[in-house]
């Protein structure tokens, strides 16, 4: 009979376990996000507080291989283009490590920065240190920062909009509605999506 409870208790525990939404403990809304120092693909390296002006950042993990990545590059580049004026500029890390996928090494990076004509830093999470924290686990992976005196609040986490397969029939664009709220001090209506990516390779 014990072994049989046993049994049960593991077959519940890997069940939790496989089925958990986000294994990585990351940040949730509210929560104020630490700052870090990431080499950009020009080689220096990029802080949150080198943009003294800013009202917030568009922290976005995403990779070069991906497919889902890929198929959001353009999106990234537009959502840069229409807020970094307003003060909220694209950050964005690639966390993937490597040695695991090599099309994601740092002059992989290079080449793809310049190939789609990347408007924003992108920077390597060199040694992963920095996805466990905010709790990525899929790329792309977005979470938007509101800058505050105290800090940078965390405002948004999700994916970019409602659909990665066609820009053209999209109908909640998710960052957009939230930045929106944000910068004009209303509710964010949606503040929690389910990111839709490749797995982080590490």
């Amino acid at each position: 009979m014990r072994t049989l409870n046993y049994l049960g208790f593991l077959v519940v525990l890997i069940c939790i376990t496989a089925f958990s939404p986000n294994p990585i403990k990351g940040y949730g809304i509210g929560d104020m996000a630490t700052d870090f120092s990431l080499k950009n693909i020009d080689g220096k390296m990029v802080s949150l507080s080198n943009y003294e002006d800013a009202k917030g950042f568009l922290v976005i993990f995403t990779c070069n291989t991906c497919p889902y990545a890929q198929a959001y590059e353009d999106r990234i580049i537009a959502l840069d283009t229409k807020y970094k004026s307003l003060g909220v500029p694209v950050i964005a890390i690639n966390p993937n490590n490597p040695k695991a996928k090599p099309g994601d090494g740092f002059e992989e990076m290079k080449t793809r920065a310049k190939q789609k004509g990347f408007t924003f830093p992108y920077l390597l999470d060199d040694g992963q240190k920095v996805y466990p924290q905010y709790g990525a686990t899929r790329t792309p992976h977005v979470f938007l920062l509101e800058k505050k005196e105290s800090g940078n609040v965390v405002r948004y986490i999700g994916a970019i909009d409602d659909n990665y397969q066609d820009a053209s029939q999209v109908e909640e664009k998710y960052v957009e509605q939230a930045v929106d709220a944000m910068l004009a001090g209303e509710e964010i209506k949606v503040e929690t999506t389910r990111a839709i990516g490749c797995s982080i390779k590490v």
